[in-house]
């Protein structure tokens, strides 16, 4: 037998049910004429390799009478490039909801996603907006009253800035910058979390109020803020470890060769971090559905990115890029507005490279919003299918959610490695 799911590969071992006589790409439901050779002596290789249509010719003994087609017609124009004679088209697999049940593509984890959000736009989009307001409420009054670095720069702009002072106008502003990233990776765990629910009903065809997410996430909760704030930490642990050395050597004395180590010990350190993140990113939808501790919770990501894990990265990276693609359209004319009504009007915005005032961060936070609760959803269903997916590959769990689906799958073997995935 053949391991590829869903269709057996042309030329490949015949099936238990087939006859090992049978000749090879000969279809056994094509009609054969009576008195041919393989009834008269049942071999094989006495047959012509070019053999009629079937349901195209008559059998000797009855003229101008056919038999009823066959379920495969044989070559023609609509035999599938690369396919022999016989060759059947692969059954469909299940699909009650938003994905086939059975290993996903790339772009079937995308559209899944976006699936997701059209057919239950009221629960993911109510969810995604109350995130987003509050996030952005919070990063606003964050950039106006903590988080500013106009004064910073101001100094890496100055040609003649010590380089103390552009070391410490750098750590600002790669505090500020951390600070939001870390606000908005906060946001991205917490909607995933929350519509973990969501996307794992939807992939059976079942659709879930807020109410309901609410009371299946509830009693993980406690759980996921213990989550939630242990990835963000470990991974700005990693970073400042890494860069540790060198602040070390900048504050002996050697200020030029202990931030060129700090640089380079960052970086390092970051390429660790992504690592673990990636490794432990399908961690939240493990904990949410899998009712798991926060460290099995991490344990059973990391078993399922292991030999996975550029795949995983790939995915991740490529929704990452058509977010911020979205994101972009939508916040880039908000900017624009927001430096044309704020200090000195477009011209002033323009000159000043951007206006930090309150007119502008609440314009801008209102695009913010609203690309927010577009993107949240794109990201949270990607990292819930792509949990989903590896669970199909590696546990064949496709056959646990047809059953709970209330469908039985079109064929057996449909789970493990898909070509071209």
């Amino acid at each position: 037998m053949n391991d590829t799911p869903g269709w057996a590969s042309p030329g490949s071992a015949p099936s238990d049910g087939q006859s090992d006589g049978q000749p090879s790409g000969q279809d056994p439901a094509v009609p054969r004429p009576a008195g041919s050779p393989d009834q008269q002596d049942a071999a094989p290789d006495k047959w012509s390799k070019q053999q009629p249509p079937a349901g195209q010719w008559s059998a000797p003994g009855a003229p101008g009478q056919q038999p009823a087609p066959g379920p495969q017609q044989w070559g023609g124009p609509s035999t599938p490039p690369g396919r022999g004679p016989g060759w059947n088209a692969p059954p469909a697999a299940a699909k009650p909801g938003v994905i086939p049940l059975r290993p996903l593509g790339v772009g079937e984890i995308l559209d899944g996603a976006v699936s997701t959000m059209r057919t239950h736009w009221r629960t993911v989009l109510g969810i995604s907006l109350t995130v987003a307001v509050i996030t952005e409420i919070v990063a606003i009054l964050l950039q106006g009253f903590v988080l500013n670095s106009d004064a910073s720069t101001a100094v890496l702009d100055d040609p003649d800035a010590t380089v103390g002072e552009l070391t410490g106008a750098m750590v600002d502003v790669m505090r500020d910058t951390g600070v939001l990233l870390v606000l908005s990776l906060l946001a991205t765990f917490v909607v995933t979390a929350l519509l973990t629910m969501v996307t794992s009903r939807a992939v059976l065809g079942k659709s879930v109020t807020i109410g309901e997410a609410w009371q299946d996430a509830r009693p993980q909760l406690p759980r996921l803020l213990g989550l939630t704030f242990l990835l963000p930490l470990m991974a700005a642990g990693v970073v400042a470890a890494g860069a540790l050395p060198g602040i070390l050597v900048a504050a002996a004395g050697a200020s030029e060769g202990g931030a060129a180590l700090a640089i380079l010990g960052g970086l390092a350190a970051f390429v660790v971090a992504l690592w673990l993140m990636v490794r432990f990113s399908l961690s939240s939808p493990a904990l949410m559905l899998e009712k798991q501790t926060i460290r099995k919770a991490l344990t059973r990501s990391a078993k399922l990115v292991r030999g996975s894990w550029w795949r995983v990265f790939g995915i991740q990276l490529l929704a990452a890029i058509l977010v911020n693609i979205v994101v972009s359209i939508i916040v880039i004319p908000f900017s624009f507005l927001a430096g044309a009504l704020s200090g000195d009007g477009m011209t002033g915005f323009l000159e000043t490279g951007g206006n930090t005032g309150w007119t502008f961060l609440i314009i801008t936070g209102i695009g913010s919003v609203v690309g927010s609760m577009l993107a949240f959803p794109i990201t949270a269903g990607v990292s819930v299918l792509l949990y989903i997916d590896l669970r199909i590959r590696r546990e064949a769990l496709d056959l646990e959610l047809a059953r709970a689906a209330g469908v039985q799958q079109s064929g057996p073997g449909t789970s493990g490695p898909r070509p071209g995935s």
